[in-house]
C-alpha cells in the first residue's frame, strides 16, 4: 500500500510539472498563446479601403459587340484595398532603380550572405553612377562604345532582371499533390523589369509617336503619368518586390507582415469601378460620358479620329477626372488594367459566386490562346463601350501595349475596417 501510496505521489508531481510547463498563468484554463501583439492593418500609402459586399457582375448595358463573354451573375467580394490610380512611371522607376541598383552592389562586392546563405545588400553604400572610376567598375551594365549615341555612356536598362520565387497555393491544394514536396509549387521567375518603351512606336502603323518612345518612361515631365509597356509578368513582379519592400521595413521595426500586394482579379476591379452603382454602365454611376455641363468624364476617344475633346491626346496625369464614390481615379479610360484573371470565354458560369478568380498559370511553350489575361477599364485609345464597368477584353500575358497598365490591391485581413 505504502508503494502504491508513493507511485500515485510522484505520478501527481509529474502531473503538476506538465501542467505547468504547458499551462503558464492560466491555472489550467483555455487561455491561446499569450503575449502575442494586437493586431490592426494600416491602410498602405496610396491605397483606398474598399468594403466587401455583393454585386451584380457582368453586363449592365447592351452588348454592342455582340461578344457574349460576360454573363451576369451574383457574386460576393470580400474587403480589401485598391491603388487609388494607376501605378505612376515614377513608381514604377522605384522598382527598375532598386534592381539597378541591387545588380550594381552585388557587381561592386555590397553583399554579404548570413548563415543560412541568405544574401544581404549593404544600402548604406550609395553608388556614384557619374563617376567615372564607378562606371568603369559596372561597364557590363553599360551600353558598348559601339552602341552608344552621340558617344554618351549610357545604361543598358534592357539587361535588368527581376528574381523572385513564386508559390502555386491551387496546384499545392490538390489532394492528387498531397504527398508532393514543397518545392515543387514553387516557380523561379526571372522578368525583364524595363517597360517596353518602343510599344509607342510599334503599336500603331504610319504614325508619328517617336517622341513618346523616347521620353515617356525617363523624362520627369511624365512622372505622374500610368507606367505602359509593361507585361502582365512585369506586373506581377512589380507586386513581389513591393511586398517584400514593405514587409522587410516591417520586419526590422518587429512588425507583423502585411498580405502582399498583387493584382486584383477582375471581379474585384468591375466591383470597385461600379463603387455602389450595380446597375449603372460607368463608374461615375451614369449613363452617360459627359456630365451635365457636357465635359467628358474620362480620357477616351469621343469620335472617329477625334482623341482631344475630353481633355487628354495620349494619357493625361492621374487624377484629372474626378473619383467613383470609392475614392478611386481612373477606373475608367486613361490606361485599361491588368488584371489577375485568365481570359475565357465562359467564366462567368464556371466561377464560384463566392470571392471568383480563374487562374492559369502558362509556360512560355504553351498556346498563346493559354497566355491570354483579362484586362478593364478600357483607354486612352478607345471608345467609350469599352470604358463601361462590365466590358471585359484581354490581352496576352508576355506582351506590352502603349494603352495598358496596371494597379495594386492587398487583401483586407478581417470583415470590414470598422472591426478594428
Amino acid at each position: 500500500m505504502k508503494k502504491l501510496t508513493g507511485f500515485l505521489m510522484v505520478a501527481a508531481l509529474i502531473s503538476s510539472l506538465a501542467g505547468c510547463k504547458s499551462g503558464g498563468k492560466g491555472n489550467g484554463e483555455l487561455l491561446g498563446v499569450q503575449g502575442r501583439k494586437p493586431w490592426f492593418q494600416d491602410e498602405p500609402n496610396g491605397m483606398v479601403f474598399i468594403p466587401q459586399g455583393v454585386f451584380q457582375a457582368g453586363q449592365s448595358d447592351q452588348d454592342v459587340m455582340f461578344s457574349l463573354n460576360n454573363q451576369t451573375k451574383t457574386v460576393s467580394v470580400k474587403a480589401f484595398f485598391m491603388d487609388d490610380t494607376e501605378i505612376t512611371n515614377n513608381e514604377y522607376r522605384q522598382f527598375v532603380f532598386w534592381v539597378r541598383d541591387s545588380i550594381a552592389h552585388t557587381i561592386l562586392g555590397n553583399v554579404t550572405e548570413d548563415e543560412k546563405g541568405v544574401a544581404h545588400i549593404d544600402w548604406s553604400k550609395k553608388i556614384k553612377y557619374n563617376d567615372n572610376a564607378t562606371a568603369d567598375e559596372l561597364a557590363e551594365m553599360y551600353y558598348p562604345e559601339s552602341e552608344q549615341i552621340y558617344g554618351r555612356r549610357e545604361m543598358n536598362f534592357s539587361n535588368l532582371k527581376y528574381r523572385y520565387k513564386s508559390y502555386d497555393f491551387a496546384e499545392a491544394a490538390k489532394k492528387s499533390n498531397a504527398k508532393k514536396t514543397r518545392s515543387q509549387f514553387l516557380k523561379d521567375l526571372n522578368p525583364f523589369v524595363y517597360p517596353d518603351t518602343l510599344v509607342w512606336t510599334r503599336d500603331f502603323a504610319f504614325s508619328y509617336n517617336e517622341p513618346q518612345t523616347q521620353k515617356y518612361f525617363s523624362h520627369p515631365a511624365y512622372d505622374d503619368y500610368p507606367v505602359v509597356g509593361v507585361t502582365w509578368e512585369q506586373a506581377n513582379a512589380f507586386c513581389n518586390w513591393r511586398t517584400d519592400l514593405l514587409n522587410d521595413y516591417r520586419l526590422t521595426k518587429g512588425l507583423p507582415e502585411m498580405p502582399p500586394f498583387r493584382l486584383p482579379t477582375e471581379w474585384e476591379f468591375e466591383y470597385a469601378a461600379r463603387a455602389g452603382h450595380t446597375t449603372s454602365p460607368y463608374p461615375w454611376g451614369g449613363p452617360y460620358v459627359r456630365n451635365d455641363k457636357g465635359c467628358f468624364l474620362a480620357n477616351f476617344k469621343p469620335g472617329r479620329g477625334n482623341y482631344t475633346d475630353d481633355g487628354g491626346f495620349y494619357t493625361v496625369k492621374v487624377r484629372q477626372y474626378n473619383p467613383n464614390d470609392y475614392g478611386l481615379y481612373d477606373m475608367s479610360g486613361n490606361v485599361a488594367e491588368w488584371t489577375s484573371t485568365a481570359f475565357e470565354e465562359s467564366v462567368s458560369s464556371t466561377v464560384h459566386d463566392l470571392n471568383p478568380d480563374y487562374k492559369y498559370n502558362a509556360k512560355a511553350e504553351e498556346d498563346k490562346v493559354r497566355k491570354r489575361k483579362v484586362i478593364r477599364g478600357g483607354s486612352w485609345k478607345d471608345i467609350g463601350f469599352m470604358l463601361q464597368t462590365s466590358t471585359r477584353t484581354y490581352e496576352y500575358q508576355d506582351t506590352a501595349k502603349s494603352y495598358v497598365g496596371f494597379r495594386c490591391v492587398m487583401d483586407f485581413l478581417g470583415r470590414d475596417i470598422k472591426d478594428f
